[in-house]
């Protein structure tokens, strides 16, 4: 069975470890068995051998070959100032390889500058007493103390949780809120809600969880190996310097051996005409090309950086030129990666999120039933809370009351209630699943009037519910009740609520993608769109940004899994594709499969979930600097 699947005692005893944690010595025996919790990063060769690369690709060596004809020329007939043209082509060799070298190590400084991606410090409990220890130091076994804030060192399974929820954006791609709980789940462990992944970050509540992975055993390692499987290849524009190269060596030999005969029938001495032969070899070899592209490619990469586009390799600059097809994720890429309330309905009919001042019970709602903070003009805690908050300031009244009491949101109530003092009446205030507050709802507002909730209304509300869903919002639903004074407040408490209204949330469109979108399309680039997201939410957004024309072909994961390669070459061939509810493979799948189709594939991301696909692309462009510095 898997670790997701068991007990807490069997977690305990499968891992050979208690609710006190491990013992010290027990932990550094670990430590030397297992190694640090750390990702290992692929061998990279010293930075001398860097440096002698730029020596030795094609067009180097054609230069170095010309040079020493250069000297050997000088040497059988000196005084023609061969040796001063061979001084010359060495010397643009140098200076070509000192400015490559450069710029990429520039580059390459400034992206490790940007790693961040696991906690420097973590509490642990060990011997039964909580300390803080580095996070390279957590194996197999620890007990690990989470809360609010704090960003996951290692994969864990949940023991004690309270309230907790987390963000597994950076690995999966989706940026909704999960609560865990401690109980056994059943399916594949990275839809689990009781284990933790590592890079992963805890949005709200706490808890406690035992180590079973670390370092390059976790999903973020097993997608950095993923990664590193890929074999770097050959750009565009290296593969045609290659072409252009054996092309000019070819014909510089070549006429160097037809002037070498030809001298030889009219008579010429055989060193003087061998001498004349090396000169048209020399004289073919383009000496200026290299420093030319390097320069080019240089100011380019200058102008990108000025735009807030880091390159890594010169060489990708002229290879986002000849990209066919580009592939994307929708989070964080083509979506701003933060929640936004768009829609309401109350009195039975639909409205802007702007009128939400006229639904006063529900704007009351939204901002006191609610632990997201404002301070100093900035918003912390959950996405979707900070957004109810934002769409009260930004629309309404801000409502004061006392909280009395709070029921904290968990995954099988599916909602969230507080008990606020207002006009001195204890009110229940409740949010959550719109199925949820239906549920327990026997009221309705209508009109500022409360009316009994018959089944003719419950259609009505679930008609509009699905409706917002369609349109790929996130949606909530609220209620509330008056308490009587003698009553106790506790979890029962939650029921015969006034339903009071829906607000849908989305995570916005960034606003310059549909500009971007539709100059790709003039210059007949393919976008497809590869998201871990539902398909309802990806084709919301893909038809907002415009992304679709028509109807798309849309494949989801499972699909997807079941599918042979030239089945998907037959779908790949087609206009309008999207592919959703992908894995890490799946994306890198579909990478392939295009470049064997004969496309310049782009693949733009911004989580360790994208990092495979980026590497396996001709060219790879990272959203910021998040968990894709894996790649």
């Amino acid at each position: 069975m898997l670790i997701n699947e068991i007990t807490i005692e069997e977690v305990f005893r499968r891992l050979n470890t208690s609710e006190n944690g491990l013992s010290d010595s027990e932990a550094k025996k670990r430590l030397w068995e297992y190694g640090p919790n750390e990702i290992k990063e692929a061998k990279k060769a010293p930075l001398l051998m860097e440096f002698l690369k730029q020596f030795t690709h094609f067009l180097a060596l054609l230069l170095w070959l010309a040079a020493g004809l250069a000297f050997f020329s000088e040497y059988l007939h000196p005084g023609e100032g061969m040796s001063t043209l061979g001084s010359a082509i060495i010397g643009v060799i140098f200076i070509n390889a000192i400015f490559t070298f450069v710029q990429e190590y520039r580059a390459e400084k400034s992206i490790a500058l940007l790693r961040r991606l696991l906690p420097y410090k973590v509490k642990v409990i060990r011997e039964g007493k909580e300390k803080e220890i580095p996070a390279t130091e957590i194996v197999v076994g620890d007990l690990i103390v989470l809360s609010e804030g704090d960003r996951v060192p290692a994969d864990a399974r949940v023991i004690d949780s309270t309230y907790l929820m987390v963000n597994n954006a950076p690995l999966t791609g989706e940026a909704h809120p999960i609560s865990l709980t401690h109980e056994p789940c059943y399916g594949e462990l990275i839809e689990s809600k009781n284990i933790v992944f590592a890079g992963t970050s805890v949005l709200s509540g706490s808890g406690k969880a035992v180590v079973f992975a670390t370092g390059m055993g976790t999903e973020f390692g097993h997608i950095a190996r993923l990664t590193g499987t890929v074999k770097a290849e050959l750009s565009p524009l290296q593969v045609e310097i290659i072409r252009l190269t054996r092309i000019i060596g070819v014909i510089a030999t070549l006429m160097g051996i037809v002037f070498f005969l030809l001298g030889r029938v009219i008579g010429m001495g055989f060193w003087e005409n061998f001498i004349f032969a090396i000169g048209i070899i020399v004289a073919n070899v383009p000496e200026g090309l290299l420093p030319t592209v390097t320069l080019a490619l240089a100011m380019g990469s200058q102008r990108m950086a000025k735009r807030n586009a880091l390159i890594k390799k010169l060489t990708s600059v002229e290879a986002l030129g000849s990209v066919t097809v580009i592939c994307t994720d929708k989070t964080g890429t083509l979506t701003q990666n933060k929640m936004e309330a768009k829609s309401l309905w109350f009195n039975n009919a639909f409205a802007d999120i702007g009128k939400l001042a006229e639904a006063e019970m529900l704007s009351r709602i939204c901002f006191l039933c609610n632990n997201a903070k404002y301070i100093e003009g900035h918003y912390s805690g959950d996405p979707t809370e900070v957004a109810l908050m934002k769409a009260v300031m930004g629309n309404a009244d801000k409502p004061h009351a006392e909280r009395l009491f709070e029921i904290p949101f968990d995954s099988e109530r599916k909602c969230m209630s507080t008990v606020n003092l207002i006009d001195e009446k204890r009110y229940l205030l409740t949010k959550g699943a719109p199925e949820r507050i239906i549920n327990i709802s026997t009221g309705i507002l209508m009109e500022n009037k409360v009316i009994t909730l018959d089944e003719t209304l419950r259609e009505k509300i679930l008609e509009a519910y699905y409706e917002l869903t369609d349109r790929g919002l996130r949606v909530l639903g609220f209620g509330y009740r008056v308490l009587e004074d003698e009553e106790e407040l506790h979890k029962g408490i939650e029921r015969d609520l006034v339903f009071t209204g829906l607000i849908g949330l989305e995570d916005p469109p960034r606003p310059e993608v549909p500009e971007a979108i539709r100059k790709c399309h003039e210059a007949g680039i393919r976008i497809i769109m590869i998201t871990g997201d539902g398909t309802r939410t990806a084709l919301a957004i893909a038809r907002e940004i415009g992304l679709l024309k028509g109807e798309p072909v849309v494949i989801e994961g499972d699909r997807f899994r079941k599918m042979t390669d030239r089945e998907l070459r037959n779908i790949l061939s087609e206009k309008e594709v999207i592919f959703t509810r992908m894995t890490p493979k799946y994306k890198m799948r579909v990478v392939s499969l295009l470049k064997e189709l004969g496309h310049r594939v782009a693949v733009t991301g911004d989580g360790v979930n994208d990092a495979p696909a980026l590497k396996r692309a001709d060219i790879g462009i990272a959203m910021g600097i998040t968990g894709t510095d894996v790649a």
